[in-house]
């Protein structure tokens, strides 16, 4: 897995359904990001949750459990050359999963959790740590000081939207220019900043048509890569398939979102940030 320790790498993408439905939807989510791996040439990461641990409502389908997860991913990562990611949600989950992904994941409802983030960065593993609904992006700084005082600097910080109200998030673009100042590659998490929680009775709703706009947005201010959420019929995923993308459409969005990439970061800005000291 190549991850470089700042913005400036070529896009990566981090991808897949927003839980392990079954290892025949895995396979065939990781057959399209394989081939968007080798077209474009960028780094792919094959995303899914094992367990749900904040579903809105206790009847909802919560993945098919830590073990036969497990397998399956590893069985994708032989299968697809893919590296491999997936959510922790307790200590005790930490080293068994760390044996088999290569990005252990911190979700955002958790990532003020001391315990999680020790324990996760103890591994030496990358770690994508989500900004939660609740925090402002100066508060991250904190956050990165837990793992590094473990010895971890291997971290992505990923921007999913501010709790806005009630049944809706919003993005602030300035919190990515705050995330890069820490020194550590920021992700955007395009699907997830769409969700409108709790909205479906019982369940998070979503506003899928702005996914592309936020992306795009987001790789205007030269970020190391995007993290979007894909289901072949959104309509019958499992888990948050209002704010999915179409798994056919998403080659076409990440190559429109390479471009702009590739574009930003061979032409940086001509006026810098401004000081707001100035007069």
């Amino acid at each position: 897995m190549r991850i470089l320790p700042n913005n400036q790498q070529p896009m990566m993408l981090i991808s897949g359904p927003c839980v392990l439905e079954s290892k025949a939807l895995g396979q065939q989510i990781a057959g399209v990001l394989c081939n968007i791996k080798q077209t474009l040439n960028i780094e792919v990461v094959f995303k899914a949750s094992l367990i749900k641990a904040n579903r809105t409502s206790s009847h909802s389908f919560r993945g098919v459990g830590l073990d036969q997860g497990l397998r399956w991913l590893e069985d994708i990562k032989k299968d697809y050359q893919l590296p491999v990611i997936t959510d922790i949600h307790d200590p005790f989950m930490v080293d068994e999963v760390a044996e088999v992904v290569d990005i252990l994941q911190i979700p955002a409802f958790l990532c003020r959790q001391t315990d999680i983030i020790e324990s996760a960065a103890r591994t030496k593993k990358w770690l994508l740590i989500k900004k939660g609904q609740f925090m402002a992006p100066d508060d991250m700084r904190y956050v990165c000081d837990k793992a590094i005082k473990q010895g971890n600097k291997q971290l992505l910080l990923c921007e999913r939207g501010t709790t806005f109200g009630y049944h809706d998030l919003v993005v602030d673009l300035r919190g990515l220019v705050t995330m890069k100042k820490f020194g550590f590659p920021v992700i955007m998490d395009a699907t997830h900043a769409v969700q409108q929680p709790g909205k479906a009775s019982g369940a998070s709703s979503g506003q899928r048509s702005f996914v592309p706009v936020l992306a795009r947005a987001a790789i205007s201010a030269g970020i190391a890569g995007i993290f979007m959420e894909t289901h072949p019929n959104p309509k019958k995923a499992l888990s948050d398939g209002p704010n999915a993308v179409p798994l056919h459409q998403l080659k076409q969005l990440v190559t429109e979102l390479y471009n702009l990439d590739q574009y930003i970061k061979s032409n940086p800005p001509q006026v810098a940030l401004f000081n707001d000291e100035e007069m």
